[in-house]
């Protein structure tokens, strides 16, 4: 309404108030910006979830894959068909375009499961993307044709421009997701599935339908090795360490032979040059060899530690890193977030519905068939069919029938109904000509066996599906046996293996401490990750990392690269109290600080100072000298102190009084020995690693030059140190402290004498790996004995049969000799078995040293001295 139209209305009250209901009028029939968006988001996001990013449990596919799956279903003749091919029938089904098909195609063919692939599908070890649709060719595997697909049990629903069907779900009988593995993200969900082992999801299953517990834990097909102490059953919150596996070629030579899941050969080398770049490691070259194998040959730098190099690869670079799994599931329409246990058990449950629906269906069929078979007998053997021949009618004709069947159809199934009359009398004249009643009758006699057998399945559908899974298993299973191997991983601590990179410089007349500092006085090498301590005169003490230029303050009195965890590093301390105070003597160690935090090994009495001060890298104690100041009546001005005799104690304790007069001067009277004694190595056997923290097997205490002795399964032996940074292989047999007088014992079959042989040596090798039977190959060890006096017996076989047993006493057999002598050979007869059996004890031999002084055993008479005045 217009102002106009307001104007003969008798009061403004009344124009105000037409003007009111107008306005309300316009505004129910508008419709808000935010009211037309409130539902598309919501709805996008459900489609997105639903439709293109998380698998459904029940198949354990997303839609692209079931559809390209189907395609190739109904092109299925058994030879390949071009990939534009099928990606052009999936269109029919899928709602996007060929790339994306395509894309999906690929990426399900080489899972190398599914598809039986032809041409260039790419490398998932390099990364090199698969030739184009119109030049490679796939088919459907027999696994997949088994397993997939049974248009019986399949629900089906309308495509999405209504031309065509398409499953809702695949009749999947097997644990396909779990196999495959999955990772899609959506609107405000993400789904990350682990691929598993073929053989171990067959056992897991049979397992779980026999009430056995398991477990089932990632394999992936680049290999590598996987550490999955916190996989956590495939959930949020959980994480998998994946590791390439790097070898030793020789001590300037590493080799990559297999890579960690989800990244390629060209990602892992552009890792390991950008940690180059940065100064974590040292490498002179790398090559990319890699064809139907991963080998990348990483040359090392000059004087760097192939060991110390291959923890740094896994610390600075894509050799090692951390997946966190997202198990989420499309179920009812519904994403869910269960274990991949649980996906498990619901894949071996729907297996289990699938067969016995599969039995019920065929037992159905089967029934159907044996009903037509019985009725057609008795169509044939009574000659109903004659009594038609009179009938005019259709009608005539169904009924005659009827009344001719009703004497013979007690026995039968079900009742018979107009359809089944109609199918007697499409029976040929050739057919009743020749029809012949045993052959009849052995055909429904064979139906029945199989009804009784089907029935017997479906009473038993739990063994029945376990049997079903171990012919799956027995059928398909080769060549699907796992790959990546399960380790725990140890912990590589950064700032042990990153390469020294940078130089630290010090400026102690102005305070300051940096790597930019290059006029300055030299201090050490470092790296830029490290932290280093620094000890001033009043006692006050930090840590702080590594900076180009630091202030730090004057009067330091000790500067080192700070080394977290080190116990053997200890602090030997004279330190005033106060001004004139009391001095104190301690020992300590410092394992961990919070950096740039101030701490303070005095009592913090205003005046303390630091009077001696010495860093002991192996926990050496020194003695020192103490000089007094003149003062009343001392007359002992001087005195020696030995740090040995005081206990190492925490950093925060007070120490021990070294003197109550006051101090003129302190200097070192003698160089310490270390107090710690050796060092107890253990030896992890589920990461192959030395440690101190007495994890796995006692080794042994180190000192100095001390060596660790390791022989592998392959009759090789080599000496090493004892540094925690080395690397040992999973094919170790024994491991222990190396004694160069310890006489070893071994019993092998020679291949190139074709005889038993038994030798004794001594393992006095070197770092260089070294056989101790031979370098041929065929040679076999039948026993190695470190025993004082090893027995063995020896059973004969073939003609010798009846040949009483042996015994062989190896001291008196044969001579200590070097471990490349080739021994002595202990019988020409065929030998059936050799054993070690229990030891000899003999006599412990008493040096001339240890002889028993027999004047000493005979009574002595007493002697009297008698003095003279």
């Amino acid at each position: 309404m217009s102002i106009e139209e307001t104007e003969g209305l008798e009061t403004p009250e009344e124009r105000d108030e037409q003007i009111e209901e107008q306005s309300s009028e316009t505004l129910r029939n508008v419709t808000y910006l935010s009211g037309m968006y409130q539902n598309w988001f919501l709805d996008y996001a459900s489609y997105v979830i639903l439709e293109r990013a998380v698998p459904y449990v029940n198949d354990g596919l997303k839609p692209v894959q079931r559809r390209i799956l189907h395609a190739m279903k109904k092109l299925d003749d058994g030879r390949y068909n071009k990939v534009a091919n099928i990606i052009g029938h999936t269109m029919q089904y899928h709602p996007h375009g060929d790339a994306s098909i395509g894309d999906a195609l690929v990426q399900l063919g080489q899972k190398d499961l599914l598809i039986d692939m032809q041409g260039n599908w790419g490398n998932i070890l390099t990364g090199d993307s698969a030739a184009a649709p119109r030049y490679i060719e796939a088919r459907l595997s027999k696994f997949a044709l088994e397993v997939l697909f049974n248009p019986k049990t399949t629900n089906w629903k309308q495509s999405y421009d209504g031309r065509n069907k398409e499953p809702i779900t695949l009749p999947v009988k097997f644990p396909l997701l779990l196999a495959q593995g999955v990772e899609g993200i959506a609107v405000g969900l993400a789904s990350k599935i682990l691929p598993h082992n073929f053989h171990e999801l067959l056992a897991a299953c049979i397992a779980y339908l026999k009430g056995e517990e398991f477990e089932i834990y990632p394999d992936f097909p680049t290999a590598g090795m996987v550490d999955v102490s916190r996989y956590n059953d495939g959930l949020r919150g959980g994480a998998v360490k994946v590791r390439a596996r790097i070898e030793k070629v020789d001590s300037k030579t590493l080799k990559i032979v297999e890579i960690p899941f989800g990244k390629t050969t060209s990602t892992l080398i552009d890792s390991i040059i950008k940690a180059n770049e940065k100064g974590k490691i040292k490498i002179k070259k790398i090559d990319d060899n890699t064809a139907a194998d991963v080998e990348i040959m990483i040359h090392l730098a000059n004087g760097i530690s192939s060991d110390k190099t291959i923890d740094a690869l896994y610390a600075f670079t894509d050799c090692e890193y951390s997946i966190s799994p997202n198990a989420c599931i499309v179920e009812d329409d519904v994403p869910k977030f269960i274990g991949v246990q649980e996906i498990l058990k619901r894949s071996a449950d729907k297996t289990v519905d699938l067969l016995k629906l599969e039995l019920e269906i065929r037992k159905d069929e089967l029934e159907e068939a044996w009903h037509y078979a019985s009725l057609e007998r008795i169509f044939i053997e009574n000659r109903i069919y004659r009594d038609i021949e009179e009938c005019e009618t259709w009608e005539s004709v169904i009924e005659t029938i009827e009344t001719g069947l009703k004497p013979h159809i007690k026995h039968l199934m079900r009742a018979v109904n107009q359809d089944d009359i109609v199918r007697l009398t499409e029976i040929k004249i050739k057919r009743i000509s020749k029809y012949d009643i045993n052959k009849a009758t052995d055909f429904i006699k064979s139906i029945e066996d199989e009804i009784e057998e089907i029935k017997v399945h479906i009473a038993n559908i739990i063994p029945f599906t376990i049997r079903y899974f171990q012919s799956i298993k027995k059928k398909y299973g080769k060549g699907k046996e796992r790959k990546t191997e399960i380790r725990n991983f140890d912990s590589i601590v950064a700032s042990k293996v990153v390469v020294a990179n940078e130089k630290l410089y010090v400026n102690y007349t102005e305070g300051f401490l940096g790597t930019g500092l290059k006029k300055d006085e030299y201090l050490c090498d470092c790296s830029d990750i490290d932290d280093v301590i620094i000890f001033r005169k009043d006692g006050s003490y930090f840590i702080t990392k590594v900076a180009e230029k630091l202030f730090i303050g004057q009067n330091i009195v000790h500067i080192a690269v700070f080394r977290k965890n080190d116990k053997r590093t200890i602090y030997n301390v004279v330190y005033r109290d106060g001004k004139a105070g009391v001095s104190y003597a301690k020992r300590f160690n410092v394992t961990g600080l919070t950096r740039d935090k101030e701490y303070n090994l005095t009592k913090e009495t205003p005046g303390s100072r630091i009077t001696y001060f010495s860093a002991n890298p192996n926990g050496e104690a020194e003695i020192i000298r103490v000089l007094l100041k003149p003062q009343g009546r001392i007359k002992k001005l001087n005195f020696e102190y030995n740090f040995a005799d005081l206990l190492i104690k925490g950093r925060a304790s007070m120490g021990n009084i070294l003197s109550r007069t006051p101090i003129q001067k302190i200097s070192l009277k003698q160089e310490g020995i270390s107090t710690l004694g050796g060092r107890k190595i253990w030896f992890d056997p589920d990461v192959l690693r030395l440690n101190t923290e007495k994890r796995g097997d006692y080794i042994g205490e180190f000192i100095g030059e001390d060596q660790i002795l390791v022989v592998l399964r392959d009759n090789t032996f080599y000496l090493s140190s004892f540094d925690l940074s080395n690397h040992y292989s999973d094919q170790i047999s024994i491991i222990e402290k190396f004694d160069s007088d310890k006489v070893w014992t071994a019993v092998f079959f020679d291949a190139d004498q074709g005889y038993y042989y038994l030798k004794r040596f001594t393992m006095d090798g070197s770092t260089k790996m070294q056989g101790f039977i031979g370098d041929n190959k065929e040679s076999k060890l039948i026993c190695l004995s470190d025993e004082t006096s090893p027995q063995f017996e020896i059973i004969f076989g073939g003609a010798q049969i009846d040949r009483p047993a042996e015994r062989v006493d190896a001291e008196e057999f044969i001579a200590v000799k070097s471990f490349k002598a080739r021994g002595k050979r202990l019988t020409t007869y065929e030998v059936s078995k050799i054993m070690e059996i229990e030891p000899l004890i003999r006599e412990e031999v008493i040096e001339d040293d240890e002889l028993v002084n027999e004047y000493d055993e005979v009574e002595k008479p007493e002697v009297h001295l008698v003095v003279e005045d």
